[in-house]
């Protein structure tokens, strides 16, 4: 409506009467705003005008304008919230999500088509016909566009989201937007999907079926846990790092090519892995990246933390002919130009082997929530249990409960999925390739052990997996403590050292590990063994 110039017929400053009369309006146009959302809305005494405008098809519009800034349009007696307004309350519609690609031609006066939708994981909002909407971008719930649904949400998934979506009334960047400040939207953060936080421990499970093998691993930098999917990992917030200890080696410190491969090549594999079937070959490359991959980007978008958009020309491939054709070197599709000029993907390596791969923790909750949805197995009366059939019987079931169990809650599916998984930990030191070992990382274990003639000595062992060199460590604390110190194979464990220092000498050893190295204190066990201050060591 105002992709185009619009022109204004007149401006004045509201009337008490009439302000008054807008605020009861837009309680009742809007009646999820509270009072005093109402009342901050609409200000009692601060400037408010009121602009009477014909947009460029000839429709008469009263556009309400506070601060500087439109907050709400009046059309046909119907009141609509501009953008700036949403950004102030982002849950004021039911709000659709579409790829940033499409703004663009939202802006320039199109309506949004149904196959522009994204879909969320927990499914579309519910609307009915001629509702009014916000749509908001991937990554971001501040709406860049206010629309009415062309059809109601049962509608649009009975059409296989075909045909027009929504009629698009007015957008970011429009001429109502260049109106105001021409602010850009702020920054607002996907909803949490409602579901268990998955363990920082990983597995190695197969799965039979349509899940087929995975392996979920743990990634231990720096002392920290990190969810990992092959080479691309996102770690977790908690304590400061250091180089001396295990070196930082996340996305961040690749080049953002390098990223992006990593980031194409993840959501490719997890595109094949849990949204393409056989029976949707073949398949067109394009419907490949716009429909599944990017789609596998946005899910791990949401259940993750924040990252990169996804951007072929970023990558070292820039075309996506060139990415599949090194995908099909590595044999794992076939793509062939069945028409000129358009190619598709006509084989799939299902067997390719891809055991020992890892993925972070949100991946696999993707994984098992596209399948459950895929294969509709969320219960019709109780959208919170899930039905099992016959691989995830198989998967997490034990015997007796194979005949008996025949729902489990969403989090009790995630949960038995992750226990059924072996735990790995990932170590990246500096310089090296990541080393990637079964089992639990075991902690820093510091003891204090008696000797001969009541002599007490500290001993420090598995200081190697965090990247410390018992040697260095040994001298160190030699200097320190002013003790004297000795380096011998650890007892039970092949190729690994143990330090032992004469005397208790536990708080100088926790001082280096905790200040020096910056070790998270979880990863070290023993130190409440250290000497009471005043005491004699």
């Amino acid at each position: 409506m105002f992709a185009k110039t619009f022109r204004v017929k007149s401006s004045t400053a509201i009337k008490g009467s009439d302000r008054r009369k807008l605020r009861a309006d837009v309680t009742v146009a809007f009646p999820t705003l509270g009072t005093d959302q109402v009342s901050k809305l609409i200000p009692g005494k601060e400037e408010l005008n009121v602009v009477k405008l014909y947009a460029h098809k000839g429709d008469a519009v009263t556009v309400y304008m506070s601060g500087g800034n439109p907050i709400l349009f009046e059309l046909e007696k119907n009141l609509y919230p501009t953008v700036y307004t949403l950004w102030s309350y982002p849950d004021l519609l039911p709000a659709f999500t579409t790829w940033p690609l499409v703004l663009e031609k939202l802006v320039r006066g199109a309506d949004l088509m149904l196959p522009g939708l994204v879909v969320p994981p927990a499914g579309l909002p519910q609307v009915q016909k001629g509702d009014l909407c916000a749509i908001a971008l991937v990554g971001n719930r501040a709406p860049v566009a206010v629309a009415v649904a062309a059809m109601s949400t049962a509608q649009m998934l009975t059409s296989g989201l075909k045909g027009r979506g929504f009629s698009v009334l007015h957008t970011y960047q429009d001429h109502l937007w260049h109106s105001g400040d021409k602010s850009s939207p702020p920054a607002i953060a996907p909803l949490a999907v409602d579901s268990t936080d998955l363990n920082e421990e990983k597995v190695d499970l197969a799965l039979h079926g349509d899940l087929r093998s995975l392996s979920l691993e743990g990634k231990e930098e720096n002392g920290k846990v990190h969810q990992v999917f092959g080479e691309h990992s996102f770690p977790e917030a908690s304590e400061d790092t250091s180089s001396r200890a295990v070196s930082q080696d996340s996305l961040d410190s690749k080049p953002l090519q390098e990223q992006m491969d990593e980031l194409l090549q993840q959501c490719f594999l997890h595109a094949l892995k849990s949204r393409v079937k056989k029976a949707d070959l073949p398949l067109l490359t394009s419907t490949l990246l716009g429909s599944h991959m990017f789609s596998c980007w946005y899910r791990m978008h949401c259940y993750g933390p924040e990252g990169q958009q996804l951007d072929i020309k970023k990558s070292s491939y820039k075309k996506l002919s060139k990415f599949l054709q090194h995908m099909q070197q590595e044999q794992i599709v076939q793509v062939k130009e069945l028409n000129k000029g358009v190619e598709s993907i006509v084989a799939v390596n299902w067997k390719h082997p891809r055991k020992g791969s890892t993925l972070e923790g949100s991946e696999v909750r993707v994984i098992i929530i596209d399948y459950v949805k895929r294969n509709n197995l969320v219960d019709a009366n109780n959208k919170n249990l899930v039905k099992l059939d016959p691989v995830l019987c198989d998967c997490i079931l034990e015997k007796n409960e194979q005949h008996t169990v025949m729902k489990l809650p969403w989090d009790n599916l995630l949960t038995r999925c992750l226990e059924n998984l072996q735990p790995a930990y990932q170590v990246t030191f500096p310089g090296q390739e990541p080393i990637v070992k079964k089992g639990k990382i075991c902690p820093i274990d510091i003891t204090l052990e008696q000797r001969t003639y009541n002599k007490k000595v500290t001993v420090v062992r598995n200081l190697e997996t965090y990247g410390l060199d018992p040697c260095s460590v040994a001298d160190i604390l030699q200097q320190r403590c002013q003790a004297s110190t000795i380096v011998t194979p650890a007892p039970g464990a092949k190729d690994s050292l143990q330090v032992q220092i004469q005397g208790n000498q536990i708080h100088h050893l926790g001082q280096l590990l905790l200040e020096d190295y910056r070790l998270p204190r979880k990863h070290i066990q023993g130190l409440e063994k250290a000497p009471k201050p005043g005491k004699k060591k």
